[in-house]
């Protein structure tokens, strides 16, 4: 199997380093070009990442194309509307052998994405038909099954065909970025791992967003890999970790104590990648000086990390017994795992808490329980009975539900007063 950009990120974790990436996009070349030189000088195994627009995103190519020839400002780079010269010369000198790159998007119709990353001499990107969907559009999630169909056998056969290794991330196990249990995380990053895998492609990552415990983060991607060596035979496979997705703190020390968590949570686990968050993300969009300081912090917390190697397989934690339940009831539903998918998600087998999408039930809820750790508190029509109690005492309200999403916040912003720093106004009872 060709190396790639799977191939680099297993090759560099099997030499010790953890690879850590940013967030990073920016609406004219000379700057994307900028923070991929700068995310390449920085002192950390990184890789680069070129981020799309918003309005390509959602595939609204018109406004995008209207914006570039305007000079208005965009919140990434349009991929598509830049054209295929101006992308090479991007790439040219930067991407190497010693330096991946891969494209973040968000689309729940990937297939003019794939096509021109594909036309730039990329192979490495990452989503999902569910992932992709559910949080951020509104198109029935059979669409973006279809879609991503199409997507991955593209990018399959053109990436094969040119003699590359094309890589492919699940977005699965990040599904909201919060208040979902691990359980649910890790069983949707599997399911489209193997969405990937029936449609073409033998190089894959599978993702875990840092969540509100990190015991139960610990069991999570332990889970994770324990499930990846069960039902992802003959495919190459990593785990991405990534920092927290929620209401990120307010303080330098709050936000630098999260990104080390989240590094090493990796380390511990065995992940092999780590996508980082830096200081300024409660307030803006990060710059790339930004950008490259949370990738060598990570770096330096990684290396600090006692690694356990291997790490040890856990099947006997809560998470994996909740993962594999729910793995296994969307599989029996159809032998395609597309159309098991949409079954699934029709029958409630998964129902991401708090999601509004029209194609999610909207039954399940979680809570925090005393312990920091993310719970079940509705099942709803989740197949886990005999593992979870079908409903906790009281349904989750509205003050609660706010409290959970400032959590992890308040805790990492609250060790700098612990340790007696200076009071905000978010910090109240903590």
């Amino acid at each position: 199997m060709a190396a790639g950009f799977g191939g680099f990120v297993t090759d560099t974790a099997a030499s010790g380093e953890l690879v850590v990436q940013p967030r990073m996009g920016f609406g004219d070349v000379a700057t994307m070009r900028i923070g991929l030189l700068a995310t390449k000088r920085a002192r950390a195994a990184t890789a680069g990442t070129i981020t799309v627009d918003s309005y390509t995103r959602v595939g609204d190519l018109d406004s995008a194309a209207a914006a570039l020839a305007s000079g208005a400002a965009l919140n990434g780079y349009p991929l598509v509307s830049q054209g295929v010269a101006a992308n090479k010369g991007l790439l040219n000198g930067v991407r190497d052998a010693t330096f991946p790159v891969q494209v973040r998007h968000g689309s729940a119709n990937p297939v003019k994405i794939f096509e021109a990353l594909l036309d730039a001499g990329l192979d490495a990107t990452e989503g999902g038909p569910v992932s992709y969907c559910l949080p951020y559009s509104r198109i029935p999630l059979s669409q973006a099954v279809d879609h991503w169909a199409r997507g991955c056998e593209l990018l399959a056969t053109r990436g094969q065909e040119a003699g590359r290794e094309p890589h492919l991330e699940t977005f699965g196990g990040c599904v909201l970025g919060q208040l979902c249990p691990p359980g649910q995380l890790v069983a949707l990053s599997i399911l489209e791992g193997l969405f990937f895998q029936a449609h073409g492609l033998r190089d894959i990552s599978l993702s875990y967003a840092q969540q509100t415990s990190p015991e139960q983060d610990a069991e999570a991607v332990l889970a994770l890999r324990a499930l990846a060596e069960e039902f992802l035979a003959g495919v190459r496979w990593h785990v991405v970790v990534y920092a927290y997705m929620g209401v990120y703190p307010e303080t330098p020390h709050g936000a630098a104590s999260l990104l080390t968590a989240a590094a090493e949570l990796a380390v511990r686990t065995g992940a092999e990648r780590l996508i980082v968050k830096t200081e300024a993300e409660s307030r803006r969009i990060p710059t790339i000086e930004e950008n490259v300081a949370a990738l060598e912090l990570a770096g330096t917390a990684a290396r600090a990390a006692r690694p356990v190697a291997p790490p040890p397989s856990r099947t006997d934690s809560q998470v994996y017994a909740e993962a594999r339940r729910l793995v296994e009831a969307t599989l029996e539903l159809h032998q395609d795992v597309g159309r098991a998918l949409l079954r699934a998600f029709k029958r409630g087998y998964l129902d991401i808490p708090y999601c509004v999408h029209p194609d999610n039930r909207g039954a399940a809820r979680s809570h925090i329980d005393g312990d920091g750790a993310l719970r079940w508190a509705d099942v709803g029509a989740l197949p886990l009975d005999g593992l979870v109690a079908r409903r906790r005492s009281h349904p989750v309200g509205s003050a609660e539900l706010l409290d959970a999403l400032h959590y992890v916040q308040r805790r990492h912003d609250g060790q700098e007063h612990a340790d007696g720093g200076g009071r905000s106004d978010h910090d109240e009872g903590y």
